[in-house]
């Protein structure tokens, strides 16, 4: 569907009942608001709904509160949870009175970095495709007041549950060696099949699903790459998907990058590729098969991780999986196969359509929106001022010697120092007024009084153990 005529056509042939629009706030989470059909015309694609925006994270002051939300008319779809039968469309948002595109909307940044591309001259398309793990747990519990603060994890499939008394069939994956097993050690084979074919009827493209390598149900469902936009769509209706269908099973779903200690993370690995007129950009016959202007790409992106990181990997957590051993990767350079790069040039294909670079600290936590845009931005940087990566690193990071190791440049060690990264380094974010002066202020300010600073200040429970008594 392309048209708001198609839509409603759609809606009626369909017997709905209920329409939803949904957005995304600053921090990356999806909200919703759902009306009677009987509200939805054509002149509403035009006109908008409007929404209090002051209660939105990192959008409007209360006294600039009223905002709109204009549907999507390409965003349809039926949603496959409600009960009552409910057509479902993604919003961009607007001033009421400018009638301007709202600059705080994360959608309407990866917008604008789409038609940055197109103005340059450079290219005219560039695709992304991430990769997006998640935990599938049975039971989670948490809190944190003035005097207690706890979390506690349960998985039948954790490795910590092979001595539980009682009925106890044994089959779990070991830590750090759950990559791809057959049942029954991967017990969630039919959960992510019900995953993905609930996707495939709400319009994704999938290309395969597997079990990831941490124990406890890491799983991991592989979209087919998309546009810009397109792609950050898919990867909220994606979440939206894991999540509902986890809870229809009994379980619980997380992104959140490092919730085990001892075990790999989730990770989101983002492809990356240009074009132009049809044609690939990124293929030539330079190292790995790349073009010259593949490489100055991933020399931006490596010039500017260290400010990228407070926005593809943006909350505390997310450096609790950016540590080395994990197969996540801290250090900044380039290889072609090789995991603890944080660039990857993927070997599967010689074709010139299948050659892309792999950028691999992003985390699952991030707004696509702004991750992806975000990246775009650092890539074109470099090629606008021609940045050489430098030479690959074609062997295991985490075997180098220590003087070697110490010349590789790294991710920040926290998000405070990641946000600190960004308020110094941000001018290539600025460029076609994709991201403004006055969004990055905000995000910062937000994600330091909501995020960085309540975790600095709460006692830690392994601080217990350590200091107590002292």
């Amino acid at each position: 569907m392309t048209t708001p005529q198609e839509v409603l056509a759609y809606a009626k042939q369909h017997e709905v009942r209920q329409f939803d629009l949904r957005f995304t706030d600053l921090p990356g989470m999806q909200q919703h608001i759902s009306y009677p059909i009987s509200q939805l015309n054509e002149e509403m694609f035009e006109a908008g709904y409007g929404i209090d925006g002051s209660s939105v994270r990192g959008w409007a002051a209360i006294n600039e509160s009223d905002l709109i939300l204009i549907p999507d008319p390409k965003t349809a779809m039926i949603d496959p949870f409600y009960d009552v039968k409910t057509l479902v469309m993604t919003c961009t948002v607007k001033d009421p009175i400018t009638r301007q595109d709202y600059e705080r909307d994360p959608r309407h940044v990866a917008a604008k970095a789409e038609n940055y591309l197109k103005n340059s001259g450079i290219a005219d398309t560039a695709y992304f495709g991430a990769e997006a793990e998640f935990f599938v747990f049975d039971n989670v519990r948490f809190d944190q007041n003035q005097h207690s603060g706890f979390y506690f994890i349960d998985a039948e499939e954790g490795q910590w549950n092979s001595g539980r008394e009682g009925q106890n069939l044994g089959y779990r994956p070991r830590h750090k060696e759950g990559y791809a097993p057959l049942p029954p050690v991967d017990q969630y084979q039919d959960l992510r099949a019900e995953m993905v074919d609930t996707m495939v009827r709400c319009g994704l493209e999938i290309e395969c699903h597997h079990h990831e390598v941490a124990s406890a149900g890491q799983c991991e469902i592989d979209q087919k790459y998309d546009t810009l936009v397109r792609s950050a769509d898919n990867m909220l209706l994606y979440k939206y998907i894991v999540k509902n269908v986890a809870t229809q099973y009994g379980k619980t779903a997380t992104f959140m990058p490092k919730p085990i200690y001892g075990d790999n993370g989730n990770g989101m690995h983002v492809h990356q590729s240009l074009w132009k007129d049809g044609k690939p950009l990124f293929a030539g016959d330079l190292y790995a098969g790349l073009s010259q202007m593949a490489l100055w790409y991933i020399g931006g992106l490596l010039k500017h991780a260290r400010a990228l990181s407070a926005i593809i990997a943006p909350t505390t957590n997310s450096y609790k999986r950016l540590v080395p051993g994990y197969e996540a990767p801290v250090n900044l350079a380039y290889s072609r196969r090789n995991r603890s790069a944080a660039v990857r040039i993927p070997m599967y294909s010689a074709a010139p359509k299948a050659k892309r670079i792999e950028f691999r600290p992003p985390d699952p936590a991030a707004n696509p929106y702004l991750a992806f845009a975000a990246m775009l931005l650092a890539g074109l940087d470099g090629i606008y001022h021609k940045v050489e990566p430098g030479e690959p690193l074609d062997k295991d990071i985490y075997d180098l010697e220590p003087e070697e190791m110490r010349r590789v440049p790294s991710m920040p060690i926290s998000l405070d120092d990641a946000l600190d990264e960004l308020e110094e380094d941000h001018e290539f974010l600025l460029k076609g007024d994709v991201f403004t002066e006055e969004l990055i202020e905000t995000y910062i300010n937000l994600k330091r009084r909501t995020e960085a600073e309540p975790v600095r200040l709460r006692p830690h429970p392994w601080e217990f153990a350590m200091y107590y008594d002292i």
